[in-house]
């Protein structure tokens, strides 16, 4: 049966446990009587979907508040046992894989390393060798699931991020275009179907790694309440996400090859002056070595970045920096070389902010990553002056540029939300259950005159 307004019955009901599984959810434990101005609903349809959803287990009660002059009313939350979630992050220099219950507790978690590091193109390609990678999570997965005895049927899905254009909708499910990594069209969907040993319902969610950082703060970071939002992922190098609806998916935005310098520096991406080239980790490193700086010998990214942000601020030096390299209000002089390398990265990173403050006119800017985090609240300072020259005006001064609150696990986290987020908008049903699997929707009357006229011009 179809509604006036185009939405069937079935689409009705569904939504309506959507609202009310969303409100539980963040806004909960709530009673039925205030679950109805929370969410639109009538007291009775209130009533019908909260019984609906403790049948199948989804919702169970949490204590009780007093009411005025009444009996106390009940309290209800979502039922953090009913399920659960793995969030992968196919990172700079690890994998790292979780599982999750609905409450967001960490159950179990590995972590598994790409090993192989180098300045040259190949090396960094070899770490990202498309077996050793689904190898990982396939191990990963096989391991949080053990860790704790947690049956395989149970999962609503896998939640994966990663570096690069992830294109949905072919017959191989997600496809990644990882140009950086070396990664050209890889079938990463049907590859984890082939090897990892879930059960065939399970569904994969393969996104961009700067959009699940994204959902993440959006949901239970620092982008909560905001109407619109860009969350920057800044690690070795660059990417961003853009969400403009609280509830919905943000879009990923390849940011980091933004043109800031015509005929600049060669990007590890193949073209040249990208921001990535200038303001990822990566390349702020090997600009230091280029003007004389000198990282640890053999380090890994994070902790020569450490020592180059130990080295420009000796005295204050950053939360990571200070505890990394004993830094203290004795130390020495700045590194004039450091210094000016992260003053002149400032304001690429500034240029870069001012081109998304133009573009998309957030309320806010969110930076996260490893890198990110690390270079903090200071450098971000020198950001926020070199993005308000660079913006317009009127739209720079509605904006706040800050950090994410989620740490470095927020890619983690945000990829093992995909799957929840699918799951309440099928208003807690995964799909095999969902009424109507596999069934075609009736198509209104309407598209049938639609279709004739266009077959006779």
């Amino acid at each position: 049966m179809r509604a006036t307004s185009g939405r069937t019955v079935r689409d009705l009901r569904r939504e309506n446990r959507t609202a009310v599984l969303r409100r539980l959810y963040f806004d909960g434990p709530m009673s039925r009587f205030a679950l109805g101005p929370a969410t639109g609903l009538s007291s009775g349809s209130v009533s019908n979907v909260v019984a609906e959803l403790a049948a199948d287990g989804l919702v169970e009660e949490a204590g009780s508040v007093d009411s005025a002059g009444g009996r106390p009313r009940t309290l209800l939350r979502v039922s953090p046992g009913s399920g659960c979630m793995i969030g992968v992050d196919v990172g700079e220099t690890r994998v790292r894989v979780e599982l999750f219950d609905l409450a967001l507790t960490e159950l179990a978690r590995t972590e598994r390393a790409l090993a192989v590091e180098g300045p040259e193109r190949h090396e960094r390609h070899e770490r990202y060798e498309v077996g050793v990678v689904v190898g990982h999570i396939r191990d990963g997965i096989a391991e949080v699931l053990r860790a704790a005895a947690m049956d395989p049927d149970r999962l609503l899905g896998v939640g994966v991020g990663v570096p690069g254009i992830v294109a949905h909708g072919g017959p191989d499910g997600a496809v990644v275009h990882g140009q950086t990594i070396g990664w050209d069209a890889v079938p990463l969907e049907r590859l984890l179907r082939r090897t990892v040993a879930l059960p065939a319902a399970v569904p994969y969610w393969i996104d961009n790694g700067a959009r699940t950082l994204g959902q993440a703060e959006l949901w239970f970071g620092a982008g909560r309440g905001a109407h619109s939002a860009v969350f920057v992922l800044f690690g070795s190098g660059v990417g961003a996400c853009v969400a403009t609806d609280p509830m919905g998916p943000g879009r990923a935005l390849e940011w980091g090859h933004l043109t800031v310098r015509v005929r600049g520096r060669r990007c590890r991406c193949g073209a040249r002056g990208c921001l990535e080239a200038y303001a990822g980790a990566e390349a702020l490193l090997d600009r230091w070595r280029e003007a004389g700086g000198r990282p640890p010998a053999g380090a890994d990214e994070e902790t020569a970045l450490t020592a180059m942000l130990a080295a420009a601020y000796p005295a204050a030096g950053t939360a990571a920096g200070a505890a990394g390299s004993g830094a203290g209000a004795d130390a020495g002089p700045a590194d004039a070389t450091a210094l000016a390398v992260l003053e002149e990265t400032a304001e690429y990173l500034g240029a870069g902010f001012a081109d998304l403050i133009n573009l998309f006119q957030p309320e806010r800017i969110l930076v996260g990553g490893w890198a990110g985090l690390q270079l903090g609240e200071r450098f971000l300072d020198a950001v926020r002056e070199h993005a308000r020259a660079y913006a317009l005006r009127y739209p720079a001064a509605r904006v706040t540029i800050g950090l994410g609150t989620l740490g470095p696990e927020a890619v983690t986290i945000g990829a093992a939300i995909l799957p929840l987020a699918d799951f309440f908008a099928r208003g807690g049903r995964r799909a095999a259950e969902s009424p109507g699997a596999g069934e075609p929707e009736p198509e209104p009357v309407w598209t049938t005159t639609v279709r004739e006229r266009a077959a006779h011009p």
